[in-house]
């Protein structure tokens, strides 16, 4: 009588041609397979949001004591309201991680519609708030205020995923791949935010849609015709800017290296940076931070991580998010669900195409536009909008295939902790 012995299923890996890490020692073959499991995306989001968001808060309390004291008079002014959005954020981001992806398809078109009300409010006077010059923000009262194009970035991700996965078949055909996503949708959500003088985001926005529209399968000629457009729109909007020109003509120039003037900014993020050099002054000792370098709690954060971190600090800043940009890389070439693959890869490039902006601004790669480092800078309207977007990542990263099972079949951690306990007899 011959026996049948099951044998186990080949795993991702196996299937596309030998296991998991077999070019690596024996040692560390456990380390490939276990990241090779259809969890790993699903725990690193976990883990970098966690990371990047209390380095954040520590980071904005060291940049801000000074400033918070002079402004005020307490060291802790804009450490604790850092630290209530980030509680905000927090439960959408619980909240998001386990929404379904039907959910998430049916909040796609109310969430861009509400953020484009909320942004074409911010000129009318009594309600609009300008700020650096940007007319981009809503008074809430009690001295607080709202950035609804922020909120832009999760809708046009949701609303390009849910319309190009719905016109897959047809995206070939220029009329279905521009109609309705690129115009009108991303024409007049961008638009409304460009008359508000915010390019930074403007650009940020155009990134997210470039990104939806590659993931989706756009023509490559449609990607021709769309940055020559909005070339000639960045230039137009340059020129006409005297502001904007005189950034533009100072980066490239390399010249403008008076501490006290236009360039102060730039140059007082880069004397951070040197002043870091290797291994940084310490935590809290910085020097730049004591009203020498503007926006030191947020545009120019960077800096002040490398100048009291050093070099490891700004390393492991730009590995987290390295490590952000490979789970979402994992979640698009893993995922079956189009809405998922074009959701996620928008979502990568908002973050990832900000966080390059930032750093590249602060180490003088490119000129200084004025956006956030995502999750680390203060800000309340970036801070819970990107926690909503990781959450929305998370979610993603449940339905990559065998994932939603795995993590069903491990215990939580309450039930960990009560399985630890002594159990009561029954008499």
């Amino acid at each position: 009588m011959t026996s049948t012995v099951e044998r186990p299923s080949p795993s991702r890996a196996q299937r596309v041609g030998g296991a998991p890490g077999t070019w690596l020692p024996e040692r560390l073959r456990p380390v490939a397979e276990r990241f090779d499991s259809p969890v790993t995306s699903y725990y690193v989001l976990l883990g970098v949001t966690t990371a990047l968001l209390l380095i954040g808060l520590v980071m904005v309390l060291s940049a801000s004591m000074i400033t918070a004291y002079k402004d005020d008079g307490s060291s802790y002014a804009v450490f604790l309201n850092q630290v209530k959005f980030a509680a905000l954020g927090l439960v959408g981001f619980a909240v998001a991680s386990r929404l379904s992806i039907t959910w998430w398809k049916r909040l796609a078109l109310p969430s861009l519609a509400l953020a484009v009300v909320l942004q074409a409010l911010v000129f009318v006077p009594a309600l609009g708030l300008s700020k650096g010059g940007n007319r981009n923000w809503l008074r809430l009262g009690a001295g607080l205020s709202l950035q609804p194009s922020e909120l832009t970035k999760i809708g046009l991700v949701l609303v390009g995923a849910l319309i190009l996965s719905n016109k897959r078949a047809l995206l070939g055909r220029a009329s279905h791949a521009v109609v309705p996503y690129l115009v009108p949708i991303a024409a007049v959500t961008i638009g409304l935010v460009l008359v508000g003088h915010d390019l930074g985001t403007a650009l940020v926005l155009m990134g997210i849609v470039g990104a939806v529209m590659y993931a989706a399968g756009v023509p490559a000629r449609l990607f021709v015709a769309a940055a020559g457009v909005v070339a000639a729109v960045a230039v137009a909007l340059v020129v006409t800017s005297a502001n904007r020109m005189d950034r533009i003509g100072n980066w490239l120039s390399g010249s403008c290296t008076d501490p006290n003037g236009e360039c102060g900014q730039s140059v007082h993020g880069l004397y951070a940076l040197a002043d870091g050099g290797w291994w940084g002054v310490g935590l809290g000792a910085s020097k730049e931070k004591w009203s020498w370098l503007p926006e030191a709690h947020n545009d120019f954060i960077f800096a002040i991580i490398g100048e009291e971190l050093g070099l490891p600090g700004t390393f492991v800043i730009l590995a987290l998010f390295g490590l952000l940009a490979t789970a979402c890389y994992r979640i698009v070439t893993r995922c079956t669900d189009q809405f998922v693959r074009i959701g996620a890869a928008g979502a990568m490039a908002w973050i990832l195409f900000q966080a390059m902006i930032n750093i590249g601004a602060v180490i003088g790669l490119l000129p200084v536009i004025g956006v956030p480092l995502p999750l680390v800078s203060a800000g309340g309207s970036a801070l819970v909008t990107t926690l909503l977007a990781m959450g929305m990542l998370v979610s993603f990263a449940r339905s990559e295939p065998g994932a939603a099972e795995i993590l069903a079949a491990r215990p939580g951690v309450i039930q960990r902790s009560l399985a630890v306990l002594p159990r009561r007899r029954r008499g």
